[in-house]
């Protein structure tokens, strides 16, 4: 076998006038590939790669590290562009199209995880999200934090830093790979709670091997023991239906630029009003907007792109988006447990399984070898799943298709022979 290394305009917008920026803006139109978004266009457009802008011939089974922004989406966020720098002051610090669009994106966003817009706070990414809430806990010296090992380092640093300035204890339970016993989890969550503890800390879905976390369990017991449950939702927005409030926690974060397919530099954070004197982050000191004085200049034209997709997301409808992303994922699943010198550590077909499916390699064949093979040679795009083991992750979306699944498979298969 041989493994190659890993190296890791168009015109017509200058003829748009200020009132049609406007209008486009804010009326919260929508077209894909200039058709509208009707049932059966969203379900033709599923796998329509033309809505995308990967370069020819490109497999990119890759979207949980950052998924594809669709043309229509790009642009949204390239007319709003134009229209602020218009004037940039007032449509950055008035009620210009900008501003107002921003909080539309807001409400969309509410919307789709069903909580109110004055619980979110928009953010550059989930990590940003993650500790804006760390940072905004009044800690004492051993209060302690639980998390698990599998959690992705956007979602530890935060913790870690009151760690090092505030003399915060972090507890961590294992969740081995391979181990789908939820209510073991659950379980190990209740032993390792102290009276110390102040806030369980874990993902939605755990970025390594795609397992659906028991969030409403894990946030009912933080509930019982007057404990602050903050989740990590990176994986799940866009991915699988979020409802914060069916879920219980008092915390939930988000990104733009993965499963929902916005723009790169947006997320998010909820907050829940009655974790809102606990969580405080200096962001929400003069106001809930976008651009206030306490958050200072950000990027309108890329959060109005997320307020797009997050409409695109919703006239797709979450449930039927994941309906065939899991479609696509459980085909991938079954093609990789065939192939012998590999072992898939996600979880089967079943309620447990998300978007993500990842495989374990032998120790005399790198992770980062594999991928880039599969990128060099074969032009698929996959994931190193890090430092957590020598493995690989795929992860389609709603513009992959059978065929994408099967060409990774058989280039997997091909490569390890």
């Amino acid at each position: 076998m041989q493994i190659v290394s890993d190296a890791d305009g168009d015109n017509s917008m200058n003829k748009l006038s200020r009132r049609e920026m406007i209008g486009g803006l804010t009326s919260g139109a929508f077209l894909l590939n200039g058709r509208s978004a009707s049932a059966a266009g969203v379900a033709a457009l599923f796998a329509d790669k033309s809505e995308y802008l990967f370069e020819p011939g490109l497999n990119y089974l890759n979207t949980a590290a950052l998924g594809p922004t669709p043309r229509s989406v790009l642009d949204q966020v390239l007319k709003a562009w134009y229209e602020l720098e218009l004037d940039p002051v007032m449509m950055s610090y008035a009620n210009g199209a900008s501003h107002v669009a921003t909080d539309r994106a807001r409400e969309q966003l509410a919307t789709l995880i069903n909580c109110k817009a004055d619980e979110l706070l928009i953010t550059r990414s989930a990590t940003e999200a993650m500790n804006s809430i760390a940072l905004g806990m009044n800690f004492n010296p051993g209060d302690r934090v639980l998390t698990t090992d599998v959690e992705h380092e956007g979602g530890l640093n935060g913790w870690e830093y009151q760690k090092r300035r505030r003399g915060v204890e972090i507890d961590v339970i294992s969740i081995p790979h391979g181990d789908f016993d939820t209510k073991g989890i659950v379980n190990r969550f209740e032993k390792a709670m102290t009276e110390k503890t102040k806030v369980i800390s874990v993902s939605h879905i755990i970025s390594s091997t795609g397992l659906r976390m028991p969030i409403a369990d894990i946030a009912a017991l933080a509930k019982s023991r007057r404990v602050l449950c903050v989740v990590d939702g990176a994986q799940a927005v866009g991915g699988i239906e979020v409802d914060v409030r069916k879920l219980g926690c008092d915390a939930y974060v988000g990104t733009g630029h993965k499963w929902l397919m916005g723009p790169k530099g947006t997320g998010f954070v909820y907050i829940s009003k009655d974790a809102s004197s606990s969580i405080q982050p200096v962001q929400r000191e003069q106001g809930i907007r976008y651009v206030v004085g306490s958050t200072g200049i950000g990027s309108l034209p890329l959060v109005v792109g997320l307020g797009a997709a997050v409409e695109a997301m919703q006239k797709r409808e979450m449930a039927t988006v994941e309906k065939r992303v899991i479609e696509l994922r459980d085909r991938a699943y079954a093609g990789l447990t065939k192939i012998s010198k590999i072992q898939v550590v996600s979880p089967p077909p079943g309620p447990l399984a998300t978007a993500l499916v990842a495989f374990k390699l032998p120790d005399s064949i790198k992770s980062n070898a594999l991928r880039g093979a599969l990128l060099q040679k074969h032009r698929i795009v996959i994931k190193v799943t890090g430092h957590l083991f020598n493995g690989n992750r795929i992860s389609p979306h709603i513009f992959n298709n059978e065929k994408d699944i099967d060409a990774a498979i058989d280039a997997i298969r091909a490569e390890l022979s």
